[in-house]
């Protein structure tokens, strides 16, 4: 007489252990795709595979953990660069904040164009007129100072397009990627041709890279007291360039050890992809190709995309990259999404 409730009992523990053995199931499939936001195809797998061959004990090509060192590009690499470098963006709010401590900017180019609103004009000056900007609105204070000063402008500045937080303009493939490659014992460092203390308040929180691993361009300081505090002075004088050739001589200064997985997208990032492939055993070289106009914007000039003021991705690095075995990534076709606020 009691089997029947027996028998149902039985079936509803063998129910939910059904379910429950779905659910660790489905909770493992999830897991095991530790880059959801990329497409599968050669992109995503040359990943992967390079991750397992260096982290693999028994692999040949094993790395330490020593030795397991990745660098970044920030502008155009984790963040978006269109349609003006953020810092750039930064020094040039700055003018305006600064224009009632320095009435003579009125008649006195760069200054007076940027003043009329006319950034076209301002930039016109090239290299020569963003130098004075960046001069001026950078220099004349402490590192701490200035570490405010950028912080309190990520909080309200927006980018031109989509009103986002630069901040959250960030590609989500890549912060999957860095934390994918932290996670298999690799050590992830910003290299960038944006100046040093400009990115590092905010990588941390942004990227999770500490101040200590950004290396990038940078003006000279000297110490001092002020009111009888010691601090560091921003000076109007140029130290190093951390872009093109600079970027090897800047991995070298700061890091010490030739990374083996680099990762750029543009012909300033040539020389840092080159040194890093040139090392022995297994390297990794990867190009971000902004190709997808309806989520970002597609520039290059490679592969006839248009040409920009920023991002130079020429056909010849292009060519290169496809002869030395660099993974060329597609931001239309590899990843599933650009940005973390948004949905494909």
């Amino acid at each position: 007489m009691q089997s029947a409730p027996l028998f149902r009992q039985f079936d509803r523990v063998m129910g939910l252990g059904l379910c429950a053995a779905l659910l660790l199931f489905a909770q493992a499939h999830v897991q095991a795709d530790t880059l959801p936001s990329w497409n599968e195809g050669p992109a995503k797998q040359a990943i992967i595979d390079f991750v397992k061959t260096t982290t693999d004990q028994a692999s040949p090509n094993y790395v330490p953990h020593t030795a397991r060192i990745a660098t970044f590009d920030n502008d155009g690499t984790l963040w978006s660069e269109q349609p003006l470098y953020v810092q750039l963006r930064f020094a040039l709010d700055r003018v305006k904040t600064l224009a009632p401590q320095h009435p003579e900017w009125k008649d006195q180019e760069p200054f007076a164009s940027l003043l009329k609103g006319d950034v076209k004009d301002t930039l016109a000056g090239g290299t020569k007129a963003i130098s004075e900007i960046i001069m001026a609105t950078h220099a004349g204070i402490t590192t701490e100072e200035f570490a405010r000063i950028v912080q309190d402008w990520l909080a309200t500045a927006k980018h031109p397009k989509t009103e986002r937080p630069y901040t959250e303009m960030v590609y989500q493939p890549m912060l999957e990627l860095l934390a994918y490659l932290r996670a298999n014992g690799f050590k992830t460092f910003i290299v960038s041709g944006s100046g040093i203390e400009f990115m590092r308040p905010w990588t941390e929180r942004v990227y999770g890279i500490p101040p200590e691993q950004v290396v990038g361009s940078s003006i000279q300081t000297k110490f001092e007291l002020r009111n009888g505090k010691p601090a560091l002075v921003r000076l109007s004088e140029l130290n190093f360039i951390d872009d093109k050739a600079g970027k090897p001589v800047g991995i070298n200064e700061h890091i010490g050890r030739r990374p083996i997985a680099a990762f750029g997208n543009s012909d300033g990032d040539r020389q840092m992809l080159e040194y890093t492939k040139g090392g022995d055993g297994e390297r990794f070289a990867m190009l971000v190709l902004h190709d997808d106009a309806q989520h970002e914007v597609a520039y290059g000039p490679a592969n006839g995309l248009p040409e920009t003021q920023v991002g130079t991705f020429t056909q010849a690095l292009y060519d290169e990259a496809k002869h030395e075995g660099w993974t060329v990534i597609s931001m239309k076709h590899d990843w599933k999404r650009v940005f973390p606020f948004e949905h494909r």
